[in-house]
């Protein structure tokens, strides 16, 4: 061999050894990437091709009210789930879809898509009737199994379901309580987990393992189902009588801030929840807000007194209106309340009066105290969603803003905002934060947590509170607040009537949100409560009017429940007799008349014919006995109105309360026709009639 052919044979050799070292250096590198860079993953890989993982889920906790009803429970079902792989191995994947199709009531192309799916796992259907479970059990189909699941299920239907909320396929909470304490509530989810050999066969002593699910805690909630009963019923009563777009109740202990109740119209059940418009699932209660009203002269009182700017003795006078820079705000009706006190402006719901009080305050003092009171921002109650409300801005509010504020316009809150506000009037000045559980305990009973009363501010002195309490009695006795009075309770309270505000701004001319919040019993508070019905239908719509009545036959109930004692307010040796105020009845319906009547201990006797009352005996606020009996007229006598001729006047556009009297200071009777605002009368205006005749008006709702 030649020197040539040498280098060559070399040079091949050398050739092929690089190749050789560059190909085992790149099977190194194969090796090192596979074995260290992806090992990791790949081996998972392989596991989940090995691996058999059948999920177990956990039972949600009950919820229970705070006597240990339940209200909320989590019921066993069976949910349907497939193993492609062991499907597929059957070669009966046409088969196994058609019966699934079939006996589950679904899409046959859509059952074999999923258990034909490059996946370890898959649900068929969940949730399962068990008579269709039994059905599937019998066919023994290849790859196709069972596990048992809980779904939410809530006894009580409607009850409270605002509060509660819903929870979804998935055992998770949506809405409500649920929601918010979904972590704890919820559980942690379990596992079975079998090892398959590559024919899809369990290994026998390969890796079986259970991991076991852990249900969730339990909640003991501050609600009380028997006074949370009480006002769905009464709620329900107004919401459908009054045709209104929304409503709205919420009862508190105003000691601890423990909401005893909390309803909203219109509602739902959790346990049908897609039934019904998801606008249905709005908590009216705490999502939405609006312009309080009258009821938030409470805390403008509050302020006032606080800040000595008023006692309940100081003389207003009202004319009517008042005028602020170029705008002028008048009293309801433009009524003219003459002199009267404070107590008295409260009683009469003056808004001169309440513009003077504001505009006194002024602005730096008003801010404070309304910031102080919560009204701004959220309460912080264990609920999602809850509006923080809107105030005006600080920088930019003027003078009319303070006195619009004043009387409760401009601003806007929540009905939780402000009977959290009021509470603290009702406990002695301290805001405490609202709160729906009581404690948090696990499966086998033992306290997780147990939340206490929690005071976020002093906001009033004890003697304000004491003072302001003795005032907003008298709005109950004496005031706009009478339809609220209950027979053998000391009542405090306010009414509220508010325009609505229009989308396009100002306001609607023929759209209310009536309200009334109060606490009873007034001198030791043991339950506050908040009425708000939004746009009711028909007339009269006022706050005390429409809310009020929903607050007395609430409370009522709710404290004979509770057993709270009865007032008795003078002893007579061994007997002892409750003074009673005479209500004002005059120009009320006959019907009416007697219930206002009869609902304060009195008894009725009626004299004359008709249907308005044109004269009561005793007068209105005088104090007898219970039981005296008052004497309502119902025609004017001879003695009183002569027996001349009179004109008929014109009463169109005027309310069935204003024409009452207006005949009967004529000596005429009216007989009504509908309610609202008179649009037709016979005899026409301008005809001559005797004294006593009869005069026919038709009333109708405002804007027909």
């Amino acid at each position: 061999m030649d020197k040539s052919t040498s280098l060559v044979v070399r040079k091949r050799i050398a050739t092929l050894f690089f190749l050789f070292t560059l190909v085992f250096f790149l099977l190194l590198l194969r090796i090192f990437w596979v074995q260290f860079v992806k090992g990791a993953e790949l081996a998972e890989k392989a596991m989940q091709n090995r691996m058999r993982d059948i999920p177990v889920e956990a039972k949600r906790g009950i919820i229970y009210d705070r006597n240990g009803h339940e209200l909320a429970i989590s019921v066993s079902v069976d949910s349907i789930y497939a193993i492609p792989a062991e499907v597929k191995s059957s070669h009966r994947e046409r088969e196994i879809a058609d019966k699934l199709a079939r006996v589950l009531a679904m899409d046959e192309e859509k059952v074999y898509n999923r258990i034909t799916s490059n996946t370890s796992f898959v649900w068929i259907k969940r949730q399962v009737d068990p008579e269709t479970t039994k059905k599937l059990r019998e066919m023994d189909l290849p790859g196709i199994g069972f596990t048992e699941e809980s779904r939410r299920f809530y006894p009580k239907g409607s009850l409270a379901s605002h509060v509660l909320g819903i929870s979804g396929i998935d055992n998770t909470g949506l809405e409500g309580i649920d929601y918010y304490y979904n972590d704890l509530v919820g559980g942690t989810k379990g596992r079975i987990i079998i090892e398959h050999d590559a024919a899809n066969r369990p290994i026998p002593e390969a890796t079986h393992k259970y991991i076991p699910p852990q249900d969730g805690a339990n909640l003991i909630l501050t609600i009380d189902e028997t006074i949370q009963y009480i006002v769905e019923r009464e709620l329900d009563k107004v919401f459908k009588e009054r045709k209104a777009k929304a409503a709205a109740v919420i009862v508190m202990d105003p000691h601890t801030g423990e909401i005893l109740a909390m309803a909203s119209r219109p509602t739902f059940d959790p346990n049908n929840y897609n039934d019904y418009p998801s606008s249905n699932r709005r908590n009216f209660a705490i999502n939405d807000v609006y312009e309080p009203g009258s009821t938030m002269k409470i805390i403008t009182a509050a302020m006032a007194l606080e800040e000595g700017v008023v006692s309940p003795q100081r003389k207003f006078f009202c004319p009517g209106y008042v005028k602020v820079g170029r705008e002028t705000i008048g009293c309801s009706n433009r009524k003219a309340h003459g002199s009267q006190t404070f107590a008295e402006v409260v009683a009469n719901s003056c808004n001169v009066g309440f513009v003077e009080v504001g505009l006194e305050i002024g602005l730096d003092r008003y801010y404070k105290y309304i910031n102080n009171f919560g009204f701004g921002k959220p309460t912080g109650i264990d609920l999602p969603g809850e509006a923080k409300g809107i105030l005006v801005p600080r920088e930019r509010a003027m003078q009319i803003d303070l006195a619009t504020m004043s009387i409760g316009q401009a601003n806007a809150v929540t009905p939780l905002q402000l009977i959290t506000a009021v509470s603290a009037v009702a406990n002695g000045g301290n805001l405490m934060q609202p709160h729906l559980v009581k404690s948090i305990i696990d499966k086998d009973g033992k306290v997780i947590k147990k939340v206490e009363p929690k005071v976020v501010r002093k906001v009033i002195s004890p003697e304000t509170a004491r003072e302001l309490c003795l005032i907003l009695e008298g709005v109950v006795q004496n005031g706009t607040g009478k339809n609220a009075y209950i027979e053998g309770y000391k009542v405090a309270g306010k009414t509220g009537t508010a325009q609505k505000i229009s989308p396009t701004g100002g306001y609607l001319p023929n759209e209310y949100v009536a309200s009334f919040i109060g606490f009873a019993p007034a001198d030791n508070p043991r339950l506050s409560c908040i009425v708000v019905v939004d746009a009711p239908q028909g007339y009269p719509y006022y706050g005390g009017w429409v809310a009020a009545p929903v607050f007395r036959e609430i409370m009522k109930d709710a404290l004979r429940y509770l057993e709270v004692p009865l007032y008795k307010a003078e002893e007579d040796n061994n007997a002892r007799i409750e003074k009673v105020v005479v209500p004002d009845i005059v120009n009320l319906p006959l019907g009416e008349a007697i219930g206002i009547i009869t609902s304060r201990g009195l008894n009725a006797k009626v004299i004359g014919t008709g249907n308005v009352v044109w004269k009561q005996a005793p007068k209105a606020q005088t104090k007898v006995d219970k039981g005296t009996q008052i004497i309502v007229y119902l025609s004017s006598l001879p003695a009183d109105k002569g027996e001349g001729e009179i004109t008929v006047p014109d009463l169109e556009g005027k309310s069935m309360r204003e024409v009452a009297k207006i005949l009967s200071d004529l000596g005429l009777h009216l007989m009504p026709e509908g309610y609202g605002l008179a649009y037709e009368q016979s005899p026409e205006p301008g005809k001559i009639v005797t004294a006593g005749s009869t005069i026919k008006v038709k009333f109708q709702p405002v804007g027909e």
